[in-house]
């Protein structure tokens, strides 16, 4: 009787100590990214769902935890590479920052922050310029 005891608290022990391990979402790892819906608000406007086509926003954002690096292939082709200026977690999220200057010569600069649920792996971004303001939802996976 005891054994079995005693070996039910080790089960238990070992499953405890599996959900306790660290999360794939808490910047360990790299991940991968993908927009499921993304919506572009103007003032006066509102806000409208696009497509990742219509913006040239990328569908897909690998994050490399190691290098402090966002990257992605855009629609319209090429590769965006963006630091990651601030990381942090809050809530339960892990929250990346940074800013980009967009295509030289274009007043097109946003500021972004992604925040990824820790516990799910779901994502919000949004990046904001002058007068015009992104969401993007998604989810992440370890690569």
């Amino acid at each position: 009787m005891k054994k079995k005891i005693l070996n039910a608290l080790m089960l238990a022990a070992g499953s405890l100590a599996l959900s306790v391990s660290a999360s794939p979402f808490d910047g360990a790892q790299p991940l991968i990214c993908a927009s499921t819906e993304i919506l572009e608000c103007i003032p006066g406007a509102g806000c409208n769902r696009v497509t990742a086509e219509s913006i040239d926003a990328p569908q897909f954002i690998r994050i490399d935890f190691s290098a402090n690096e966002l990257s992605a292939e855009r629609v319209g082709g090429g590769t965006k590479v963006s630091t990651i200026e601030r990381s942090e977690t809050v809530d339960g999220k892990l929250m990346l920052q940074g800013a980009e200057d967009g295509v030289e010569g274009v007043r097109d600069g946003l500021g972004w922050t992604l925040a990824i649920a820790q516990e799910t792996g779901k994502m919000s971004l949004t990046a904001s310029g002058d007068e015009v303001g992104f969401v993007i939802f998604g989810a992440c996976t370890a690569m």
